[in-house]
């Protein structure tokens, strides 16, 4: 089964004291152990990045440690699925047409690239902002 992880979920499951640790990092595991296969969107890589430089943990999360993290354990275990300008401007028009604002449009990137790699099941921590923007038969779960 081919599983999207949106960002929300990278986080939590890279960062032990996120309050959603326990509830993604099973997912993390089950992707290491080829139970399903993992699939991140080129882009949530980079929000990856910038949650974990930012994360307000104790010590801080390094950018050396924030890209060992992403390669090692994302990078190196999953499926990286690259947009090109047409599905940002489809990601741009499902936004504006749904009367969507702000970051919302990263969202539907999220789901562009998760129906381009034919993802079973999409997960994240943000239900109200993805369900909108999912495609007919797209599967959507919170870890």
């Amino acid at each position: 089964m081919r599983v999207f992880f949106d960002t929300s979920v990278l986080v939590a499951a890279m960062v032990k004291s996120h309050p959603m640790h326990q509830r993604a990092f099973p997912w993390y595991l089950k992707s290491r152990r080829g139970e399903i296969e993992m699939a991140v969107a080129a882009h949530g890589l980079a929000e990856t990045y910038a949650c974990l430089t930012t994360y307000p943990s104790r010590p801080r999360i390094s950018p050396v440690a924030a890209m060992a993290l992403l390669r090692e354990s994302i990078v190196r275990t999953s499926t990286v699925v690259s947009l090109d300008g047409r599905d940002y401007l489809e990601a741009l028009d499902m936004v504006s047409d749904k009367g969507r604002s702000g970051g919302s449009v990263y969202d539907a990137l999220h789901v562009i690239a998760a129906e381009k790699n034919g993802a079973d099941l999409v997960l994240s921590f943000n239900r109200k902002h993805f369900e909108p923007l999912m495609r007919p038969g797209q599967r959507f779960t919170e870890p």
